[in-house]
């Protein structure tokens, strides 16, 4: 879905309203906005995001974006900067379906998801923090402390359990994964090319 119609249907969305996003073969993704108020946030811009597989119903957060990208290139090392420029062309407002598109015809041994439907979790995380956070943050914009965990889970090679703790105990990403796209940084700027942070 392109950036702008997401994000009309997300503020379009009424309290206590749902709106599927996507669904393939059973696997559904869709958004609420809840009637409860949560502290921090405003009921009017709050949704939440949750996942249908068959009869089980959950709401899935970050990591499982993280630790399916990170099952993907251990079994596809050869499809690492195809997956990253698909990724990063997301975390910059594209639509994830084209970007996943070639992506999705490959074969992958290991994951959680469906490739498609790990792509629109990816944008859904994006737009909820571009939408709803509002502390302040070291990145600007705060959404690349999401999209440099993706860039590390993909590219490092480091323990998937490592990671995961990291990301747990709100470590940010290294500075490796952010520096060029984090306006707060010394070194920021505005024309890159694709994939800058590998060395």
């Amino acid at each position: 879905m392109k950036w702008d119609e997401l994000f009309n249907i997300v503020k379009d969305l009424e309290i206590g309203h749902s709106y599927k996003i996507y669904e393939e073969n059973g696997f559904l993704i869709k958004i609420i906005r809840p009637i409860r108020d949560f502290k921090g946030y405003d009921i009017k811009k709050n949704f939440q995001i949750f996942i249908k597989e068959g009869e089980r119903e959950f709401r899935p957060n970050h990591l499982r974006v993280f630790i399916d990208l990170n099952l993907r290139i251990r079994c596809r090392p050869d499809l690492k900067e195809e997956l990253l420029i698909a990724f990063d062309n997301i975390f910059y407002k594209n639509d994830p379906i084209i970007e996943i598109e070639k992506l999705s015809k490959e074969k992958f041994e290991h994951c959680l998801n469906p490739i498609t439907s790990t792509a629109i979790l990816s944008q859904l995380f994006i737009m909820e923090q571009e939408y709803n956070y509002h502390k302040e943050s070291m990145f600007e914009p705060p959404t690349l402390f999401y999209q440099g965990w993706i860039r590390q889970f993909l590219d490092s090679t480091k323990e998937i359990d490592n990671l995961c703790m990291s990301v747990c105990r709100f470590q940010p990403p290294a500075v490796k994964y952010t520096r060029l796209d984090n306006k707060r940084h010394k070194a920021f700027i505005y024309k890159k090319p694709p994939l800058w942070y590998l060395e």
